[in-house]
């Protein structure tokens, strides 16, 4: 059965929210943890809000394309426990398994917009595996630094 309009805005509504809670995080992450060893991980975070943000920008400007609204503050729901700021603001390990755990969430979730989309709406399509492309490569990334610093642990 097709998807129906209401079922990708919906989609793309919580893609949206998945953004913007990465980008509050990192940004709480850049600035929360510490040590020589986080300065790295500090930059890396700073350096993808601006990624994450663009995400969500090019999600906004779909939904209100598809006659959607754009969810504010009240309508996002928080849900990236695993992205929560650690109490020993040293455990860089934490805040890197933080990110692996939101990137495979925001894979799975741009596969099943890529799925939904599949001969109903080539453009949200098109941003979906854009999109899935940079959380890949983020991964990546960030499988690179749980290496590194799993390294002696």
């Amino acid at each position: 059965m097709p998807a129906t309009k209401e079922q990708i805005i919906a989609s793309l509504r919580q893609a949206y929210n998945m953004e913007v809670e990465t980008v509050i995080n990192y940004l709480a992450n850049s600035l929360h943890i510490e040590g020589v060893r986080a300065e790295f991980i500090k930059q890396a975070l700073a350096t993808d809000i601006q990624g994450e943000l663009t995400h969500a920008q090019q999600l906004g400007n779909r939904i209100k394309q598809l006659g959607g609204g754009i969810p504010g503050s009240v309508h996002l729901k928080m849900t990236q426990s695993s992205l929560e700021p650690p109490a020993d603001t040293t455990d860089v390990l934490h805040v890197i398994r933080g990110v692996l755990k939101a990137e495979e969430e925001a894979i799975a979730h741009y596969k099943a917009l890529i799925k939904l989309t599949d001969g109903e709406d080539y453009v949200t399509q098109d941003l979906a595996i854009t999109i899935l492309s940079d959380e890949e490569g983020h991964r990546q990334q960030f499988e690179g630094y749980l290496k590194e610093y799993s390294k002696g642990k």
